[in-house]
This record gives structure tokens, sequence and C-alpha cells, in this order.
């Protein structure tokens, strides 16, 4: 039994994952929109660690909106994160884009 379970840990999405950063997967199986969520959410919490943006974006755990978009190569994930608090109201808005697989491409204010 406990040998099956091993065998199911590396066989699932998350043993692609790097050892450093857990939202890194490599293969060509999309990834689930749970994963791609968890994965925006944290860093969107990198940026305000990292003083990218406000602390009022930290309390927001809600994705507004996740939908696939055709990319400049593929198709990609888009998530927009609305902060109603936010003192700038051109960027009230935070957009993250990933990969298909789940790998973060860029994040912005403008959705482009």
């Amino acid at each position: 039994i406990a040998s099956a379970f091993v065998a199911t840990l590396f066989a699932s999405t998350g043993a692609f994952a790097g050892a450093d950063a857990s939202c890194h997967f490599h293969g060509s199986k999309p990834a689930a929109e749970a994963t791609v969520i968890q994965c925006a959410t944290q860093y969107k919490d990198k940026l305000v660690e990292g003083g990218k943006l406000e602390k009022s974006w930290q309390a927001l755990s809600k994705v507004d909106k996740l939908e696939q978009i055709d990319g400049k190569r593929s198709k990609e994930w888009k998530l927009s994160f609305k902060n109603p608090s936010v003192a700038d109201k051109t960027k009230d808005t935070l957009y993250l884009f990933y990969t298909l697989t789940g790998n973060f491409i860029a994040a912005n204010h403008t959705g482009q």
C-alpha cells in the first residue's frame, strides 16, 4: 500500500513543479483552473511583499475573472483581481497571464 501511495505522488501534476517554485510546471497538460488561481494569488502576494503593489491587495483572495485567451504564441490564462480601495483608480485591476500549462508570463494593470 505504501509503495502504491508513493507512486501516485510521483504521477500527480504537482510532481512537475520545480523544487524552488511550486508554480513552475513542465509538460503540455493544461493546468486546472484551481491551480492557476492558486499560483496567481501567490504571485500577487509576492508583488505586495516586494512593494510593487499597495498593501490593500494582500487581503484580496477572490479572482474577479478567469479566462483562456489567444496569446501571441498560443492559448493563455488571463486572470484579474479587482481592488476598489486602491488609491490610483487606473490601477484598480491587476491582470496576470499564465501559459496554459500554468507558468507565469506577465502581470500588469492594462490587461494587454
